[in-house]
């Protein structure tokens, strides 16, 4: 049974990326233009979304830093103005490994800052026009990173759990109200922020395998979008273990 409506259809949609500069965003934006959608894509680089707008025309671009409240609120005004978008994806992220024993603040705060309340800062100003309109679905961008404590994690998990709980919330909220809701929770992807880490990253994969999985998972009306399956399967038995033995495999696992 899907937990949300089906999106399959997407010639005269508009579908809304948020953090599509690089990465994740900006592949599943090229993916859902391909598709025939009216893509706007948004963040904080003007000349990486410009780009992506002359190599897909048809395509709009919209800057706005997620961290101020008053950019995004006028940015979604005048988006809204002309047409309110059919789907909202939330992908803006930041990252920066970080353990206990070197605890960085400024890092920690800018971690919650663009994870946190950047995507809150978006759905405070675009879900009365969805709930005005009746219909519309927003997606939020998480981690497998979010499901339990993982080292090198300490700010960027957190921040990744809070938003899963965040979709979690939202949806018992707004789907009797007709909006969808869906949580992306990838795991290795190559993007400039997985190249940060000085790890063997098991089962990475592409951008563009990233955002084929999503569109994917919003036809079959998922709540949870998760991949690559044959690693975040793994992940997801180990949130059921008890801590003695999940403390224990971590560990071993990652020698930390």
């Amino acid at each position: 049974m899907s937990l949300n409506p089906r999106l399959t259809e997407w010639p005269g949609r508009v579908a809304w990326v948020i953090g599509a500069s690089s990465g994740i965003g900006r592949a599943l934006a090229a993916r859902l233009h391909g598709l025939g959608a009216q893509v706007v894509v948004s963040a904080r680089n003007r000349a990486a979304l410009e780009a992506f707008v002359l190599e897909h025309p048809g395509s709009r671009a919209l800057p706005m830093d997620v961290t101020d409240a008053a950019q995004v609120a006028a940015a979604t005004q005048a988006l809204c103005a002309g047409l309110v978008p059919h789907v909202v994806c939330y992908c803006a992220g930041h990252y920066k490994a970080m353990r206990a024993d070197a605890v960085d603040l400024a890092e920690w705060q800018r971690h919650r800052s663009v994870n946190l309340d950047g995507a809150m800062n978006v759905l405070a100003a675009i879900t009365a026009p969805l709930l005005a309109r009746g219909r519309g679905h927003i997606s939020l961008v998480s981690s497998v990173a979010g499901h339990r404590g993982l080292p090198n994690s300490l700010a960027y998990g957190p921040t990744k759990a809070a938003l899963t709980h965040l979709a979690e919330v939202l949806y018992l909220d707004l789907r009797p109200r007709g909006i969808g809701v869906s949580v992306i929770t990838p795991g290795f992807v190559a993007t400039p922020l997985t190249a940060r880490n000085d790890f063997h990253m098991p089962a990475m994969i592409s951008p563009e395998a990233a955002a084929q999985a999503i569109v994917a998972g919003w036809a079959q009306g998922d709540f949870m979008i998760d991949f690559p399956r044959r690693f975040t399967r793994v992940l997801a038995l180990l949130r059921l273990l008890p801590y003695r033995l999940y403390f224990a495999l971590v560990h071993r696992a990652t020698g930390l």
